[in-house]
């Protein structure tokens, strides 16, 4: 579900609930997915970026000579569902690094709302960037 059809339910006064280990369940199998080709960046955080964010996380990707069209989000939690693809980055942002098969490119920051206006957080991010030059 994404971050606007949330919001969408909550405006309309909708609880949403989510199973935080649903892998507990007995017979349950969690549905896998798979990344599109194009994507060289995968950025895991507890949230979507949206407006102020996300044009601050489109100024980093055109930094590292990425478009918006390479990059994807997910949660945390979908991390264990994601089929094994061949990514450049993979961006933790406000979550523990967790590690992945074949990935070179990890970076790891505050949240992206955290970073923008925080010179501190911003200069870190960037020294990371620079590292795998």
């Amino acid at each position: 579900m994404t971050e606007n059809e949330k919001l969408y339910l909550q405006e309309m006064g909708i609880s949403l609930w989510q199973l935080h280990h649903p892998e507990r369940m007995m017979g349950y199998e969690m549905p896998t997915f798979s990344l599109p080709e194009e994507c060289q960046l995968l950025l895991i955080a507890p949230s979507c970026p949206i407006s102020q964010t996300a044009l601050f996380f489109e100024k980093v990707l055109k930094s590292m000579q990425l478009e918006l069209s390479q990059a994807r989000h997910i949660t945390p939690e979908q991390l264990s569902a994601l089929e094994p693809h061949s990514l450049q980055w993979v961006w933790f942002a406000g979550c523990p690094v967790q590690p992945l098969p074949m990935v070179a490119k990890v970076l790891q920051s505050p949240e992206l709302a955290q970073i923008d206006g925080h010179n501190e957080h911003r200069r870190a991010l960037w020294q990371q960037i620079r590292s795998y030059e």
